[in-house]
């Protein structure tokens, strides 16, 4: 088969990308380099190529094929996570407390064989593909909003994804219609009281006790609130407050997150945490500041595209190697993408005991199967030539 051929010729391509890019990782808004290494490695394939997309260091690569067709889009994201590499060989990060610790390098890495792949057929292709290389996707708002603003979604048809997942084992794939990951909301919540004397707490309005009482006010909220067919998830992340253990506190801040799956439980769930903080502040004789953060929306998966995933994924991993997957709360900025485009966000498995690729996303000695980026290319591979009708 010529195209698994020409693909896999560029796996050696593939991993020395990706061990650069994870020696050299650069955090959220801060791809500058990243940002040009991919837009050299485009330019050298003879593509129209188009850098500080967003108003960040975005980077979108054009080809038009020899036939008219349908525009396809297909996106990585580049960024790193403020986390300190602990693994020991020869590609770990070289800058410290910045590593790839989501596979985001493999993604670039990924996307960058699908762009050589697809030049090296520029005559066969069939209408137009856009490769977008996506900076900040790791932190709120995200970049895919930028993007999308400066017209990289204008005139496309579909657009397709995929996140190497170590969860899941090397040479398999998954992905399901509809919501598929979670929306990742923030709150920071203030309670203000009135500081004073351990010895004298009569005369005081204890933050600490009304910031302990609203802990435990909001894990109510799913387990009383919301429709129990809906996941969602309230968790508190950080409850400080006070500096001395005699001394009542004056002041308690509160932090937590957000996981749900539809935009109605989204809404409710805002509603009831302003609810209640102001009630049992107000309660305690306290006061209360609510900063609520909306994050990324849920990423919901098109019926006809996934439908396609399901079709032609088993073509690149085989019958029993592709799976329908289940609900997953971690978030993905994918989600705005598929507001405008149909589309499929696409996991393909890259854990690997073997070679220690077992730790989960975001941990210091994360790793992964670097095979996986071969059967991601191949997926987008498929994926594309399958929506625009290739014979």
């Amino acid at each position: 088969m010529r195209e698994e051929a020409l693909l896999n010729a560029l796996q050696p391509q593939m991993v020395e990308w990706r061990r650069y890019l994870h020696r050299h990782p650069e955090l959220s808004y801060h791809e500058e380099k990243t940002s040009q290494f991919v837009a050299g490695k485009l330019k050298e394939l003879g593509l129209d190529v188009s850098t500080q997309i967003g108003g960040g260091h975005g980077v979108l690569a054009v080809l038009k094929g020899g036939k008219p067709g349908k525009t396809v889009a297909l996106r990585a994201d580049m960024d790193a996570l403020p986390i300190q590499d602990e693994k020991t060989c020869d590609y770990a990060s070289e800058v410290k407390g910045v590593m790839h610790a989501c596979g985001h390098d493999g993604h670039t890495s990924t996307l960058l064989a699908v762009a050589t792949y697809f030049s090296q057929r520029q005559k066969d292709v069939e209408g137009e593909i856009r490769f977008i290389f996506q900076p900040a996707e790791e932190v709120c708002p995200g970049g895919a909003q930028g993007m999308i603003q400066a017209g990289v979604l204008e005139g496309v048809d579909v657009i397709y994804g995929v996140h190497l997942w170590t969860p899941f084992a090397a040479g398999t794939a998954a992905s399901a219609p509809g919501p598929l990951m979670a929306a990742a909301d923030e709150f920071f919540i203030d309670i203000l009281g009135q500081g004073g004397h351990g010895g004298m707490p009569h005369v005081t309005v204890d933050s600490v006790v009304a910031g302990a009482a609203l802990v435990m006010q909001l894990q109510s909220i799913v387990s009383r609130s919301v429709d129990p067919l809906k996941p969602a998830v309230v968790t508190i992340g950080t409850i400080q407050g006070g500096s001395a253990q005699n001394v009542i506190a004056e002041s308690c801040r509160i932090t937590g997150t957000v996981r749900t799956f539809d935009e109605e439980t989204r809404e409710l769930i805002r509603k009831r945490i302003e609810e209640i903080s102001l009630l049992t502040a107000q309660t305690y004789g306290a006061e209360v500041k609510i900063d609520y953060l909306m994050g990324y929306p849920p990423l919901v998966n098109d019926d006809e595209e996934t439908g396609r995933f399901f079709r032609e994924a088993p073509g690149v991993f085989g019958e029993e190697q592709v799976s329908r997957c289940e609900k997953i709360m971690p978030a993905e900025d994918f989600s705005y993408y598929l507001q405008h485009v149909p589309g499929c966000f696409m996991f393909v498995g890259a854990g690997n005991p073997d070679i220690q690729a077992i730790y989960p996303h975001h941990h210091p000695r994360f790793d992964f199967d670097e095979s996986a980026m071969l059967s991601a290319a191949k997926l987008l591979v498929t994926m594309t030539q399958s929506y625009q009708g290739w014979e």
